[in-house]
């Protein structure tokens, strides 16, 4: 029986969903502490922002590679790299954090090695998650792939919102601000066994290459958009095409500035800037509005709960209102701008935590119906043999956003609070005008 119509248990698709959900909690987790440790460890906020940058670099530019590499090593074997590079990262940045705070190394050491950890992610953790999708995608029918996929995407999703959410309840006595890190390092190995034992070895006999995922800390979950193709929203989903002889092999170079891409790019690049500058900014936002820059302990479960908030926020935009209101992509990316525009507001305007989970969840809602406006708009204005190509470019306008915007969205705010939220206003208003001028209007249904 030709493998590619055998449906996956169900035993092993949760196995799959769990390689990838534990990343993603734990990376939000750790997104919910660090502003706290960095308070504790004396180190000026945009010095833990660049902290993230090499990793997230290092992920943009070594996933495709390990994609490649699963074609030859197989998927089981690349999803243990990628975990093996989660927990040996987690823990010796736990580690580092822990040292720097019970005083045994200068705060800045602390980052200093905490950073290094950090990329050892960046450098392994990328090779699961398009292991994951090839192994996924090679193993199901088109006709099942779409929604097997989905659900194994929508698990980074869903660990955006567990990680804030446990990242207070594991604040630890003895460990303290490091109980994420200890929590979700074990939770790695653990996975990493049952995957070890329990997914039989595979055969890689089909090339995989599927959409490269963010890293977690993009906060970029599922990128469907209702109304695509059957070719786009299979390409959405990190579908893999099974044969060697594709079309892709057949088109010319897609280059950045072909005028159908370049409005969506722009789009793109702008937004993704402005999102994450937010998700750079908020966590000292809070800090310093709640007056708990003294307390720093005190302060992650605040930003936990924000976090959540908004990672609701974005899977209600992705998983309700696309689907049920069928917006195009221009109509997504529009509204979804207009919405970051007004949470801006509410969050600059903000002074105590409700005001400001109120303006970051509608900002996260916008983005959570921008972003796959984007990556759909690119997709959809290509041929179907051009599809590869863009997947490529649209994964690195998402990645680029995220290696440096946030530490300069933090220098920004350290700066002037107004400057910050002046640039990202500035942004959202560019990407709508581009929508209204730029775009060419959808049809109506």
């Amino acid at each position: 029986m030709d493998e590619a119509n055998v449906q996956l248990p169900r035993s092993r698709m949760a196995l799959l969903f769990m390689v990838m959900l534990v990343t993603a909690a734990g990376n939000t987790a750790m997104q919910s502490v660090m502003p706290s440790i960095g308070t504790h460890l004396h180190i000026a906020d945009v010095w833990v922002s660049l902290a993230y940058s090499w990793s997230a670099l290092l992920w943009m530019l070594l996933a495709p590679f390990w994609a490649r590499r699963s074609d030859r090593r197989g998927r089981k074997a690349m999803m243990a790299l990628g975990l093996v590079g989660f927990a040996v990262s987690f823990g010796l940045c736990g580690a580092a954090l822990h040292f720097g705070l019970n005083g045994t190394i200068d705060g800045l050491t602390a980052i200093l090695l905490f950073a290094a950890a950090r990329s050892l992610y960046g450098t392994f953790g990328s090779a699961a998650p398009p292991a994951v999708q090839a192994y996924v995608a090679s193993r199901t029918s088109r006709a099942e792939r779409t929604q097997a996929l989905s659900m194994v995407s929508s698990s980074f999703g869903l660990g955006t919102v567990l990680g804030p959410a446990l990242a207070p309840l594991l604040i630890l006595p003895g460990l303290g601000l490091i109980g994420p890190f200890a929590a979700f390092t074990l939770a790695a190995v653990v996975v990493l066994v049952l995957l070890r034992l329990r997914l039989p070895d595979d055969d890689p006999r089909f090339s995989g290459r599927g959409e490269i995922l963010g890293e977690p800390m993009s906060a970029s979950s599922n990128p469907r958009m209702g109304g695509a193709t059957q070719a786009a929203d299979d390409h959405l989903h990190g579908a893999v095409e099974l044969d060697h002889h594709s079309a892709d092999s057949k088109a010319g170079r897609l280059r950045w500035l072909d005028p159908r891409l370049r409005a969506w790019l722009a789009a793109g690049t702008l937004g993704g800037q402005a999102q994450s500058i937010l998700l750079g900014v908020v966590g000292f936002l809070l800090l310093d509005r709640l007056g708990l820059r003294h307390q720093p302990d005190a302060a992650a479960g605040p930003i936990g709960l924000v976090l959540m908030c908004g990672a609701v926020a974005t899977l209600l935009a992705q998983w309700g209102l696309i689907p049920m209101m069928k917006l195009g992509p221009r109509t997504s990316t529009l509204w979804g701008m207009g919405l970051v525009a007004i949470g801006t507001l509410g969050m600059a305007a903000g002074r105590d935590l409700h005001a400001i989970a109120t303006g970051f969840a509608i900002c996260s809602l916008g983005f959570g119906l921008f972003r796959p406006g984007f990556t759909s708009g690119a997709s959809l204005a290509v041929t179907p043999a051009e599809q590869g190509q863009s997947a490529g470019i649209v994964a690195a306008v998402n990645g680029s956003a995220y290696i440096i915007s946030p530490a300069i969205g933090v220098w920004l705010y350290n700066h002037s609070n107004w400057l910050a939220w002046g640039v990202v206003e500035l942004l959202a208003v560019s990407v709508m005008l581009i929508c209204v001028f730029g775009m060419r209007r959808e049809a109506a249904a």
